[in-house]
């Protein structure tokens, strides 16, 4: 097979989350051990580092990545799901796994993924340890595909453990309560492993990790208790802020500045400098500028697009790929803070989502273009639209998130401004990402 028979041949052969939601979903890691023994179990072969959580875990996930690769080591870095291409889920150093790697791996483990039917991810998860061990990574940063316990990635023993926060998402798979959630995301703790939480939450939550990481032995650091992140302005499209600690009460990273401009990152920072500073009382070598040049050119390093991305001027465009609710609180309050003008929401959602509460996020004065992604998931636009106007939301129903951004920078005077989101394919639809 060449490389698109091979694409085509995984995303026929194997359940896709991403399209097909719940029929995808294949909660355990038998599969997945069972693969990467028949590969020699190369998850062994390199320290990584393991990132989970509710919303920032690839954010974070670039940022450590980007940071490694400025002090110079080489990195790898799988995330998931991809945008555009679905090399994007598997970098080293921020190149794509080769077209010719993905053909040979399939070919030589084809008998193997008949036999055992495992997912499309878990097979992308097999792939993407075999290809770090091969291309001898000095560290792999692993990013969680869904709650933690039973994710695909949690066969691996880590150096360091993150979990970025908690809110309610994937409640049909997780659990309906923040304490169910945080007990799934609290699988990723292992024995004696040093775990970072970056945000504390509620008192409830927070048990929930403590209690896991004091049964397991496994030293626990919460990022917003370490460090106080104050914001300070935006200088040449990055956000400058200084990194407090709060024990010594030193501005340990003045003008710090990151490229990640979503005010979100605001939080996940803490645990990013937490993981930094555990990576370099471990030995590994991280100057201060490294730390400045990886996390003001985290895009340019690891190629991540759609985090609180500017795509445009007069009118200004945001696209965000926030998808539950606590992401799309996060991002709107950030839209309407820079917004001026008219306030235009190009907008549309996967039908298994909360959409009722997310929709009640919006402002009532926007304009609103509702679409729907290319995807099997996605909920009709026309549905979309339907449902808004229940909640005073008026607008134009598209059948794709192209044809509504043209409607609403044709219809914007230069002084407006337009978020584009709801779901992260719709972001990855735009033609111009």
């Amino acid at each position: 097979m060449n490389y698109q028979g091979t694409l085509d041949y995984l995303y026929s052969r194997l359940p896709v989350f991403q399209n097909i939601g719940a029929r995808a979903f294949k909660p355990g890691l038998h599969t997945t051990q069972e693969l990467c023994k028949f590969l020699g179990d190369p998850q062994n072969d390199y320290p990584t580092i393991h990132i989970g959580g509710t919303n920032g875990k690839g954010s974070t996930s670039h940022m450590i990545a980007a940071v490694l690769q400025e002090a110079g080591y080489r990195v790898g870095l799988y995330t998931s799901p991809h945008l555009k291409d679905f090399r994007e889920r598997i970098r080293v150093n921020g190149e794509f796994v080769t077209e010719d790697f993905i053909i040979e791996f399939v070919s030589e483990n084809k008998s193997n993924i008949e036999r055992l039917s495992p997912s499309f991810f878990e097979v992308t998860v097999a792939m993407a340890f075999s290809h770090f061990s091969k291309e001898h990574v000095d560290i792999a940063v692993i990013e969680v595909g869904m709650g933690g316990r039973l994710d695909s990635t949690n066969i691996i023993t880590p150096a360091l453990a993150l979990i970025i926060n908690i809110s309610l998402d994937h409640t049909q798979y997780l659990g309906d309560t923040l304490e169910k959630i945080a007990v799934e995301k609290a699988g990723i703790i292992k024995l004696g492993v040093p775990i970072i939480i970056s945000e504390r939450q509620v008192d409830s939550v927070n048990a929930v990790f403590i209690e896991a990481a004091n049964r397991l032995n496994a030293p626990i650091i919460f990022g917003s208790e370490a460090y106080l992140i104050q914001k300070k302005r935006m200088v040449d499209g990055l956000m400058e802020v200084d990194v407090i600690d709060k024990e010594s009460l030193a501005n340990i990273y003045p003008a710090l500045r990151l490229d990640l401009t979503g005010a979100y990152q605001l939080k996940n920072l803490g645990g990013v400098i937490s993981a930094v500073k555990f990576l370099k009382n471990q030995g590994w070598s991280i100057s201060d500028d490294s730390l400045y040049n990886g996390l003001s050119s985290v895009v340019q390093l690891t190629g991540l697009k759609g985090r609180w991305q500017k795509l445009g001027e007069n009118p200004a465009i945001y696209c965000d790929t926030g998808h539950n609710t606590a992401g799309l609180t996060s991002a709107l309050e950030q839209f309407v803070s820079v917004a001026t003008g008219a306030k235009r929401f190009v907008i549309g959602f996967v039908g298994d989502k909360d959409i009722s509460t997310m929709i009640q996020l919006f402002p009532t004065d926007g304009v609103f273009y509702f679409c729907q992604p290319s995807n099997m998931r996605a909920l009709e636009s026309t549905e979309l639209a339907n449902l808004a106007s229940t909640y005073g939301l008026k607008g134009t129903a598209f059948s794709n998130v192209n044809d509504a951004l043209d409607a609403a920078i044709a219809e914007s005077h230069p002084s407006d401004t337009i978020y584009v989101g709801g779901s992260t394919f719709v972001v990855a639809d735009i033609k111009d990402l």
